[in-house]
């Protein structure tokens, strides 16, 4: 006699380990001891979007679980191996795309033995039991570990998406405040359905809810109001295409809370069950209201912050952007590309803001007859302060080449000017310690008719020179000490060093901010990183590919050069010089004042010859003649210097030593001025050399003087003017436009 509950033989039978399993409404996967799947049952299939899979193939990574879980695989399996147990919860990305999460346990599997021959593992996916308290810590605990790792508005937004759909609804909306309106920022359905045209409004649409709607409800009382059962209750609907939707799809519960933060309003997250998905429960209840409260309050936070990140970043971008050159003049004989990279945000650091600007920057700056002056450079640090110094030396560093120095009398005066807008700082007993900033600079001036290219350098990388496929380093014998840091006592002009190289025809100059080339390391482990040598090595071989290339292709291939991401902000600048000569004329004549005719007719004619418009033309003759005149007129009436005569027999009185007869006539007779013509694109340069050290000054002409005069017509009649110290003694040069003024 059978007693009851006992089973039949044929249940018996039917009662084994597997057939238990394809019936458990819980994941179960073994592994072995390398976390190769060895068996799965249907439910777990299903739960990790596998069905029909072979597991022999599949490991425990591939199961779906997210690329920044592996860790916590890894941790799983160290754990379990040693006789533990190990407990919580993973991202996985279902076969169809879609993200959930996953409470698992897992424990040692052991043979009779005793010994650990492999894992098994009990999943399920959160909120879906009734350990929904337990569940609602490690769900609150992931939403928030991936809400802060974004710090931009719409990434942000993205992944409170991602987290909630469809774990926890079938539709998520979210919709920001922008003044007084209100706009939807994200549309998101389960299983990539998309809402008909003329129901939901789309993204980027303004949203309005009529009085009475319980997303009003839920704006003007902030707080979270849950619509348990639409069956049993109504609400007005925003429009008819959207009731029509919600009878469609049967919506059957929805949660709207409002995202609060600091007593401001921010938005709304609204999240909607329909039949569009098969659920155990398709309605919300108090635990799901209390829980989507709690999640739209980290939600707000991280908005908040992305939207005070984003602030942030567009006033320091304009800030970098209006202190770099935006838009680079054309120039003779030169083609050039620039570019220049914020570093990207270390939301994991904490430095936020800090490391979207910088003290890198680039310069090209018009001087005197076409030539160029060439900047790079970088002020140490990150942040406003680097930036505000480093347009500040921008800034100074353009007036100063102005002057037309050599660029170690530049440096030399930036360096001191770098000591000056540092900020003044003392000790306890009132003594100045203050710290100038350090600052790396390279300034060049190049001269696109003779090639010649002279530079100073205070600490900076050297540029790479690329010639007919080679690279290498520009050859910089003197390299003086970063700006601000020079020891006291030491003059700047014993520090910086001028050099001078020749620059072959279609050759191009690299110069580049340590950002270039000082990388995070690649994400992916087994590529390792790269040390300086290896890293300039890879930089030469791209670079070396595409020589011929154009300088913006040379400048986006270097940009992407070095593996790894862009940790510092990183400047670049191209040059390259012209293949093709340029045309000019020079010819050296006695300072006399029947010269003044000779210039001008070597004038005359190389425009002619070089086709400028005759209107053009006749006026450069006109201001060469003014320039060449005032050449003459000051070389006649200079003063003789000085010279100590020895002579025989008995020493002269002082008076009568210096009073040679036609020592100052030889001397006026033996001056000479250079008369130096260029042709550009656009323009023509005329430059007058001369011996004299004294620069010209407009003066002021009275009614009646006969002079006075000259400088003023240059003035005004020429588009630039300006004179320079050489090293015999001046130069007066002017530009002409060859089209117009």
């Amino acid at each position: 006699m059978r007693r009851w509950g006992d089973l039949s033989q044929d249940a018996d039978d039917r009662l084994t380990a597997g057939s238990v399993l394809d019936h458990a409404e819980m994941a179960v996967v073994v592994t072995d001891r390398f976390s190769n799947v060895l068996y799965w049952n249907p439910f777990a299939e299903r739960l990790f979007g596998r069905v029909g899979a072979n597991p022999g193939r599949e490991s425990l990574r591939t199961l779906g679980i997210s690329e920044h879980d592996h860790p916590l695989a890894a941790d799983l399996a160290k754990q379990v191996l040693r006789g533990g147990v190990w407990e919580g919860t993973f991202d996985v990305v279902r076969g169809d795309g879609t993200l959930i999460y996953v409470r698992a346990q897992a424990v040692p599997l052991r043979h009779p033995s005793g010994s650990i021959t492999g894992i098994v593992i009990t999943a399920r996916e959160a909120m879906r039991s009734n350990e929904r308290e337990k569940d609602r810590f490690g769900l609150l605990e992931r939403i928030g570990e991936r809400l802060a790792g974004s710090l931009y508005v719409e990434e942000t937004l993205n992944r409170v998406a991602e987290s909630l759909v469809p774990q926890f609804a079938d539709h998520c909306f979210i919709e920001l405040a922008e003044g007084d309106r209100l706009v939807r920022k994200v549309s998101t359905h389960v299983n990539g359905w998309t809402p008909p045209p003329g129901s939901w409004p789309p993204v980027g649409a303004e949203i309005s809810y009529p009085l009475g709607h319980f997303a009003d409800t839920a704006l003007r009382r902030q707080e979270t109001i849950m619509v348990e059962d639409f069956s049993q209750v109504s609400y007005p609907a925003p429009s008819e295409g959207e009731a029509r939707l919600w009878g469609e799809i049967g919506v059957t519960s929805a949660i709207v809370a409002p995202l609060c933060v600091r007593g401001e309003t921010l938005g709304l997250m609204y999240l909607i069950l329909s039949n569009l998905t098969n659920r155990h429960s398709p309605h919300y209840d108090t635990f799901d209201r209390d829980f989507v409260g709690a999640i739209a309050t980290r939600v707000a936070l991280a908005v908040d912050n992305a939207l005070l990140f984003e602030e942030e970043r567009h006033t320091a971008e304009s800030f970098q952007k209006h202190l770099l050159p935006r838009v680079l003049p054309s120039f003779d004989g030169l083609e050039i590309a620039h570019r220049y990279f914020p570093a990207a945000p270390l939301a994991t650091h904490g430095q936020g803001i800090q490391t979207q600007v910088g003290g890198d920057w680039y310069d090209v700056i018009p001087l005197s007859a076409g030539r160029v002056g060439i900047v790079i450079g970088d002020v140490e640090g990150r942040g406003a302060k680097a930036a505000a110094v480093m347009g500040q030396l921008r800034a100074a560093l353009r007036a100063f080449a102005q002057d037309d120095k050599p660029p170690a009398d530049i440096l030399a005066r930036l360096d001191e000017w770098t000591r000056v807008v540092a900020s003044p700082e003392h000790d306890d007993f009132g003594a100045d310690i203050t710290n100038p900033p350090i600052v790396t600079c390279q300034y060049m001036v190049y001269d696109a008719w003779s090639r010649q290219l002279w530079f100073a350098n205070a600490g900076h990388a050297p540029p790479l020179l690329l010639v007919d496929g080679e690279v290498r380093d520009l050859e910089i014998t003197e390299v003086g000490q970063p700006l601000g840091v020079r020891a006291k006592g030491m003059h700047a002009d014993l520090v910086y060093k001028e050099e001078t190289r020749i620059l072959p025809a279609g050759a191009t100059l690299l110069l580049y901010t340590d950002g270039l080339v000082d990388r995070r390391p690649p994400r992916d482990a087994a590529a390792g990183s790269y040390d300086d040598d290896e890293t300039m090595t890879v930089l030469r071989e791209k670079l070396a590919k595409s020589s011929a290339e154009s300088v913006e292709r040379i400048a986006d291939l270097a940009t992407g050069a070095v593996p790894g991401e862009i940790d510092d902000d990183m400047a670049i600048l191209v040059v390259r010089a012209a293949g093709t000569e340029l045309q000019s004329q020079e010819r050296t004549f006695p300072a006399q004042p029947i010269m003044v005719s000779e210039a001008r007719r070597m004038a005359s004619e190389a425009f002619e010859a070089w086709q400028v418009p005759e209107e053009r033309a006749e006026l450069a003759c006109l201001l060469v003649s003014e320039v060449v005149t005032n050449v003459v007129l000051h070389a006649a009436s200079a003063g003789v210097p000085r010279r100590e005569l020895v002579l025989d027999g008995p020493p002269l009185p002082f008076d009568e030593s210096w009073d040679v007869p036609g020592f100052e006539e030889e001397m006026a007779g033996d001056k000479e001025f250079t008369l130096r013509l260029r042709r550009g694109g656009e323009s023509v340069w005329v430059e007058v050399f001369d011996q004299d050290l004294r620069l010209p000054r407009i003066r002021s002409a009275g009614e009646n003087d006969e002079g006075g005069r000259g400088l003023y017509l240059v003035d005004q009649l020429a588009r630039r003017w300006g004179s320079r110290p050489t090293r015999e003694g001046k130069a007066v040069w002017f530009e002409i436009p060859i089209g117009g003024r």
